[in-house]
């Protein structure tokens, strides 16, 4: 009998914990009283992160130590952008060095740190906040809960 592992597109149970590398958590699940269920590739773990998950047997704890490149990517200058207040929602309330969230004219939202607050403008780091940080993800996948779909285009029976 061959132990399943973990692959794309499985339903989790999933303890896991972040934490820069030598650092505190930044957020962890192990003390909870029930694991956190997730589908990879729904977006709930950066697409990184859920590249770690694929193989991995149910029952065993690792710790991965990822370079920035490997877990949230490095600063991209450009993300870093000055907003006129003028043009955000008047409840907006502006601190520096929190995280506020932003309605993108599609509907998704978008977190951005403040950087800066000046008279008529904000500066905003949409970068995401653990960019450039070396991260230590420790994870235990406590079950498989669904196995992943085929994906469409793996059947050859009837194309002609």
């Amino acid at each position: 009998m061959t132990i399943r592992t973990v692959a794309r597109g499985d339903t989790l149970e999933l303890r896991y914990a972040l934490r820069p590398r030598g650092g505190e958590d930044i957020v962890s699940n192990f003390d909870d009283a029930a694991p956190e269920t997730i589908t990879l590739g729904d977006g709930t773990l950066a697409p990184t992160l859920e590249e770690w998950l694929v193989d991995l047997v149910p029952g065993e704890r690792h710790v991965f130590l990822l370079e920035p490149w490997q877990a949230f990517g490095l600063s991209q200058p450009e993300l870093v952008q000055t907003l006129r207040k003028a043009d955000l929602p008047d409840d907006m309330e502006f601190a520096v060095d929190t995280l506020v969230e932003f309605s993108m004219p599609n509907g998704q939202t978008l977190a951005g740190r403040i950087l800066e607050i000046g008279d008529d403008t904000v500066k905003v780091d949409f970068n995401h906040p653990l960019a450039d940080l070396s991260i230590e993800f420790e994870v235990e996948v406590e079950r498989i809960l669904a196995a992943a779909e085929p994906t469409a285009g793996t059947s050859h029976a009837g194309h002609a």
